[in-house]
């Protein structure tokens, strides 16, 4: 039996949708599963454009890292990753469209983030300098949305994904993830 999460954003998530291609999945990949079975059902961003424009990146294969705020998780009642937990991503309307798998994880202040990380987030330019940018940017609000101010100092989850499923959107060395 696995354990399903589903984000407290605005945006509209389709849970039966996710838990029908979650099953698809496991079918697929059963050991992954056993391995993990729990997943959490969300989108990229905070809002409608950021989540479609994330998700094209990470489908056109750019994208393979995100960072998110401990406070964030906490503030929405996740858990944070482990290194083997999936997520299922929706689109804008609350559409599933793939699975990803966490398979590198990191605790760290926003000075910690580095150039690699930067170009495997794929977002904008790909550089460190946008990465800090747009991440304060980002923060920033995202803080404010939930009634505090960001510092630079508060703890950020870096982590690296897969995309397991569906195969045709599925990272080549990873389908036995």
């Amino acid at each position: 039996m696995s354990e399903t999460a589903l984000s407290s954003h605005a945006l509209p998530l389709d849970s039966d949708a996710a838990a029908a291609m979650w099953e698809q999945y496991r079918a697929a990949h059963p050991e992954a599963v056993l391995a993990a079975p729990e997943y959490t059902v969300e989108h990229f961003g905070d809002s409608a454009r950021l989540a479609d424009e994330l998700l094209a990146v990470v489908l056109s294969g750019r994208k393979r890292a995100t960072a998110e705020l401990v406070a964030d998780f906490v503030a929405r009642g996740d858990r944070i990753p482990r290194i083997g937990s999936h997520w299922i991503a929706c689109d804008s309307s609350g559409a599933p469209r793939i699975v990803i798998r966490s398979i590198e994880l990191r605790l760290g202040p926003f000075a910690s983030a580095d150039a690699a990380f930067a170009a495997d987030e794929g977002e904008d330019d790909g550089t460190l300098e946008s990465w800090r940018r747009e991440h304060r940017r980002y923060w920033t609000r995202v803080a404010a949305a939930r009634g505090a101010e960001w510092s630079e100092d508060e703890e950020i989850v870096f982590e690296r994904f897969a995309v397991v499923w569906p195969p045709e959107h599925a990272d080549r060395a990873t389908t036995a993830l």
